[in-house]
């Protein structure tokens, strides 16, 4: 478990003892804040005093003296309609923060890459923390995924947090600005918690907050709206723009086609991976020259500029 630390010795309200709000209520005590805790399930409250987190009624309690609330993403901040302890705190004057911004505010030197889409994103996650970890890269992966982020091991420089992100994580997380951020798909899901869909998909599009070169935001391009935001932000020129494709080409991005994998991203003759049993072995489409750079050639076993 990582200890939040930033926190020690100020009053930070929890709200929601669920996976997430449960470890960021015991990381924060970890860390030496004061930690005043709720959840409107009776059962959840004892089973978070019975572990030691201390337990206050935020209902009614003076949130004057507490200057942050950390909100577990399933509890309403905004649509339909705020949760009460929400609207107490915001009058109070505290930020609303999620358990991921309390990682990013502690893990500072470690890279962050964030996945997102309606549909997806949990394999997607776990399929690049696997690779990553193959690669021999410390990777720790969480998130909506199911393992709350502060649960996670503590990794500094040359680590990688793979986080699932939700639509309701994003609006809780405000200084994270992800190294590669994915945004798979976006189709109408959880409008009533983001007032309808452009609510639901300016929710989404924070996954690309605060991005610059040589950030990348990774874009799928197979609905329309993924589409246009792909466009605007390759218009925009602040972070490097990679489209991805799984039906049909696309310039400058990655794309399957014919049981291939094609890497178009850098222009010019694209890499092509073909699938062979257990492993993707890289191959050059045929075309003039080859991409610049040192490539091993698996065909021949010689390596090229």
């Amino acid at each position: 478990m990582i200890e939040v630390s930033s926190f020690s010795g100020v009053p930070v309200g929890v709200l929601g003892l669920g996976k997430s709000g449960f470890v960021a209520a015991q990381a924060l005590a970890r860390g030496g804040a004061e930690v005043m805790a709720w959840d409107d399930d009776l059962k959840k409250r004892d089973a978070a005093a019975e572990a030691g987190v201390t337990i206050v009624d935020l209902r009614s309690a003076d949130l004057a003296v507490m200057p942050s609330l950390v909100l577990s993403p399933g509890i309403p901040h905004s649509h339909p309609a705020p949760h009460p302890v929400v609207a107490r705190a915001r009058e109070a004057g505290a930020e609303i923060i999620g358990d991921i911004e309390l990682l990013a505010r502690t893990q500072r030197d470690a890279a962050y890459i964030g996945i997102t889409g309606t549909n997806g994103k949990s394999t997607t996650t776990a399929l690049i923390g696997h690779i990553l970890a193959l690669a021999g890269r410390e990777v720790a992966v969480g998130g909506n995924l199911g393992t709350p982020a502060l649960s996670l091991a503590p990794l500094g420089a040359g680590g990688a947090y793979v986080l699932e992100m939700s639509s309701y994580q994003l609006e809780l997380t405000f200084s994270l600005e992800f190294d590669i951020a994915v945004l798979l798909n976006i189709t109408p899901d959880h409008l009533d918690r983001h007032g309808g869909m452009d609510g639901y998909i300016a929710a989404k599009q924070r996954i690309f907050r605060g991005q610059k070169a040589p950030q990348a935001a990774i874009v799928g391009v197979d609905d329309a709206i993924c589409a246009g935001i792909e466009h605007d932000l390759a218009q925009a020129a602040e972070q490097i723009v990679i489209p991805i494709s799984a039906e049909r080409a696309v310039a400058r991005g990655v794309y399957a086609a014919g049981g291939r994998l094609i890497d178009d991203s850098k222009g010019g003759p694209p890499c092509r991976y073909r699938h062979r049993g257990d492993r993707l072995r890289p191959s050059l489409l045929p075309g003039p020259g080859a991409p610049p750079g040192t490539h091993r050639d698996n065909r021949r076993g010689s390596v090229r500029q």
